[in-house]
């Protein structure tokens, strides 16, 4: 059974010092609020404290940006570092800060809410009451990647009247079985690393076996195919320090308790398409591992509101929606416009 959406509150003032930055004419806040939500997985109604970006030109239409599990508020530079959309969210870039004011939050976890899971649901909630708080009435788009794109069509079936249009890229109204499974092995390598006190070792080593899906077959055929090469004792295949490079680097940034959390939220979502009216562009790239394209048709078919489905060629796979900047760029300006 489909959550009906429940009532959302928030507290007036940001629990964190508020930090205003302006930009040669862009605004940024940065901040911290305290809203009440009422999780899927939970009984009744909890406090949780949201960490937000919103910037661009002052008194734009609010877009909300959301990408995928790893992914962070810092969607574009503003206040911080080159952000992780930085080519297609910037002044004069297909998502236009000069035109748009962009908001994007760390994903919630569930031990930020007192459950033992997180619905991609609770995501779409903590940004509608967040734009309630913020005094946005409704926001001109929701721009969602991966599990982004889960979050976005949560958000306009519990919300329809907070959204003008909706553009989802690389993400379905629910999750193929294929990739339910291979994300379930990734989760039982961290539980049994973090059993037997090798958290971070198993959480590399389930990021690794993550990077094989996200990709394309034609990309790792053109990088490492190389051949084996002896070294520390063994044969080691082109693709292996690839592969640990990016499990290092995860590990880095991410702990083994949120990934399980994001992860299996991925595999809880389930969105009934026919509830959602929001005109819809829907982006999917046929390399995709992940997100095959027969699940965007089948959301294509189901949406209750108008719907465009663009297929894009590309070797990265569900990567796409972060290398094919070039090939996104005009779809997003057409689809924001």
């Amino acid at each position: 059974m489909t959550a009906q959406p429940l009532p959302l509150t928030a507290s007036s003032a940001a629990l964190s010092p508020r930090v205003d930055a302006r930009m040669g004419g862009l605004t940024a806040q940065r901040s911290t609020r305290r809203l009440t939500l009422s999780p899927k997985y939970g009984q009744g109604a909890r406090e949780v404290d949201v960490r937000y970006l919103w910037c661009g030109a002052a008194d734009a239409p609010t877009v909300i940006v959301q990408g995928g599990i790893s992914a962070s508020r810092d969607v574009t530079a503003c206040d911080a570092a080159a952000g992780w959309w930085q080519a297609l969210v910037d002044a004069g870039a297909a998502i236009d800060l000069d035109r748009y004011r962009v908001l994007s939050i760390d994903w919630l976890a569930p031990v930020e809410l007192g459950v033992e899971a997180i619905s991609s649901e609770d995501q779409a909630d903590a940004l509608a009451a967040l734009l309630e708080a913020l005094g946005i009435h409704r926001a001109h788009a929701f721009v969602g990647a991966s599990y982004g794109a889960m979050v976005a069509l949560a958000f306009a079936a519990r919300h329809p009247r907070a959204l003008d249009r909706l553009v989802v890229l690389a993400g379905a109204h629910r999750p193929h079985p294929l990739a339910s499974a291979q994300r379930s092995v990734q989760r039982g390598i961290v539980r049994l690393g973090v059993a037997s006190g090798q958290a971070d070792e198993a959480l590399g080593l389930a990021r690794q076996l993550a990077v094989t899906t996200y990709r394309g077959r034609e990309e790792f055929a053109r990088r490492f195919a190389g051949a084996p090469e002896f070294r520390d004792g063994r044969f080691r295949l082109p693709v292996e320090d690839y592969l640990e490079h990016q499990g290092r680097r995860f590990v880095e940034r991410f702990d083994a308790e949120r990934f399980l959390a994001l992860s299996e939220s991925i595999d809880l979502h389930d969105v009934t398409p026919e509830r959602i009216p929001t005109p819809a562009t829907l982006v999917g790239f046929a390399s995709d591992l992940l997100v095959p394209l027969a699940d965007l048709c089948e959301l294509q078919r189901r949406l209750h509101g108008p719907t465009t489905l663009e297929v894009l060629e590309s070797p990265y796979g569900h990567d796409g929606f972060l290398k094919e900047t070039h090939q996104l760029a005009p779809l997003l300006r057409a689809a924001l416009a």
